[in-house]
């Protein structure tokens, strides 16, 4: 059974997981770059890290909306990870 066979509420549950990680991985060279702890060329890539998690998120939610005979209720869910994920993502790529 894959993954993405499972109900809509783990999914959703994965989603918030995934992006989550990937917006903390985006926001640590930010912090690096205010406080100056560590080299700033060094992580770098955790901004790329960080999108690839929030782009996987994005992508798991709006699998979860069009799946087929769900819920009002996890498409709900689903259409608001949509629209903080979108946010996150465009703030992210333009900083």
């Amino acid at each position: 059974m894959s993954w993405m066979d499972k109900d809509p509420s783990t999914l959703l549950q994965r989603c918030f997981v995934i992006g989550l990680i990937g917006i903390i991985l985006c926001i640590i060279p930010l912090v690096n770059m205010a406080m100056a702890v560590f080299d700033p060329a060094k992580l770098v890539f955790l901004n790329g890290f960080g999108l690839l998690a929030q782009l996987v998120a994005l992508s798991i939610a709006v699998y979860v909306i069009r799946m087929r005979k769900i819920a009002e209720g996890p498409k709900d869910k689903a259409k608001s990870l949509i629209i903080v994920l979108a946010v996150a993502v465009v703030f992210f790529i333009l900083q």
